[in-house]
């Protein structure tokens, strides 16, 4: 699968990394890919670095947004054109502190922040994951066989669902399918999920499935 990861920080890096580690062709991108070297040496398994253009016109079957939440206006509207039709795994967190006022407009208002994510990008199907895990656990818990941790997830139709699941599981994470994106309030910041490292069975009882 040809993954797209548009931010390459502590989330998206180390997403980008496991998922090349088991054969996903993964593009990492930032406003300078000529930065992100040691990052696509670190992950190999023929991923590289390109520019967040070049990515969307790279065609991929998942974008993966992990930049900052303030970014999704612009990015939604510079490429309209070259995500309709793909996946697009919406990982990030609305912070009023460092996205301004757009993000506490989106957390003050009767819907939650993927479906404002979905209707940005209203010509892709939108999923939710990853956005509750912490850095450390992300990057040092992947693979596991033993004491898995859970990743909630939420998604638009039944093949999105599939990818994504198929996308957590790849890696060594349980995934726990908790609906459709309005669901997905129990996973914004200062929600329930929020920050929760668990296992299936405990993420399972904490939202009554």
């Amino acid at each position: 699968m040809k993954i797209g990861i548009i931010g390459s920080g502590n989330i998206g890096g180390n997403l980008g990394k496991h998922w090349a580690k088991v054969g996903h062709e993964v593009i990492f991108s930032s406003r300078n890919p000529e930065e992100l070297g040691s990052l696509v040496a670190e992950a190999n398994h023929d991923s590289k670095a390109r520019s967040v253009t070049e990515t969307f016109e790279a065609n991929a079957d998942v974008y993966v947004l992990a930049m900052p939440f303030k970014a999704i206006d612009k990015i939604a509207e510079l490429y309209a054109g070259e995500y309709a039709d793909s996946i697009i795994l919406d990982v990030t967190n609305p912070y009023p502190e460092r996205d301004g006022a757009m993000a506490q407009k989106v957390r003050d208002a009767n819907y939650c922040a993927t479906e404002y994510t979905a209707m940005k990008f209203s010509t892709a199907r939108t999923a939710k994951a990853f956005n509750t895990i912490q850095s450390k656990h992300l990057k040092d818990r992947a693979f596991r066989t033993q004491d898995r941790l859970a990743i909630p997830f939420a998604a638009q139709d039944g093949e999105s669902k599939h990818i994504v699941q198929q996308l957590i599981e790849d890696i060594g994470f349980d995934a726990v399918y908790i609906g459709n994106l309005s669901d997905t309030k129990a996973m914004d910041p200062e929600e329930k999920l929020y920050g929760i490292s668990t296992t299936k069975n405990e993420l399972r009882k904490l939202l009554n499935l």
